[in-house]
């Protein structure tokens, strides 16, 4: 092979990992404080009624505005989503830089991926009470705990990044770049995943900011 072709190979290269990996990243600085952002789709699981989702200025952020759910709600078994409506896929990954700020029962920092609606899901999730990353499969609003990482801490009051990727039944999770753990779920008939949308999750009152969300969908 000549240098030319080489040189053509690797171009082709790079074009397919281009044209197979479609990303993007949410941000909300043009949106406008006291409502909630465009393009996602808010529900709840479980009791204590809905949350409220809104942009709002935090200066601790890199960018001027974060989207924040600010409802206070104790009821233990709630648990809340803000669903990114543009993009839907089976593999894929999702991250998010967030930061609990209050919650008495809870203080969570989750993510959600093919989700169906507020209460069918994959989540991965952090708790800075608790000091722990876990991660779950939610059907019909019931949550089985399927990993967990313990002895993990989120500071409140502090921005982390987290990650939750699908790729077929495996699932892995991983907080400020370090991977905590990778689980194969088959609970499904389907020999492949059915596709879904991702987006943001806390518990009961966390009061939590998430400065933005970045999406990859893989093939």
């Amino acid at each position: 092979m000549t240098r030319a072709d080489d040189a053509l190979a690797a171009a082709m290269t790079l074009l397919l990992l281009a044209t197979s990996v479609s990303a993007q990243t949410v941000t909300f600085e043009n949106d406008a404080p006291g409502k909630p952002p465009k393009d996602f789709e808010f529900g709840v699981a479980g009791e204590g009624g809905p949350g409220r989702w809104e942009t709002v200025v935090d200066k601790t952020a890199a960018a001027a505005k974060v989207l924040a759910q600010l409802s206070t709600n104790t009821a233990a078994n709630r648990f809340l989503v803000a669903i990114y409506q543009p993009t839907v896929f089976a593999n894929g990954e999702i991250t998010t830089r967030c930061k609990p700020v209050s919650g008495r029962v809870d203080q969570s920092c989750g993510l959600i991926v093919r989700a169906a609606d507020a209460r069918n899901y994959y989540i991965a999730r952090s708790n800075a009470l608790e000091n722990n990353v876990r991660f779950y499969r939610v059907r019909n609003g019931e949550r089985q705990q399927l990993a967990t990482a313990e002895n993990v801490k989120t500071p409140r009051g502090q921005w982390h990044t987290l990650t939750l990727r699908s790729e077929g039944h495996r699932y892995t999770v991983s907080l400020n770049g370090k991977v905590l753990h990778a689980t194969t779920d088959t609970s499904t008939a389907e020999p492949r995943p059915t596709e879904g949308r991702a987006g943001l999750w806390v518990k009961s009152d966390s009061v939590t900011h998430f400065e933005r969300i970045e999406i990859a969908r893989l093939p």
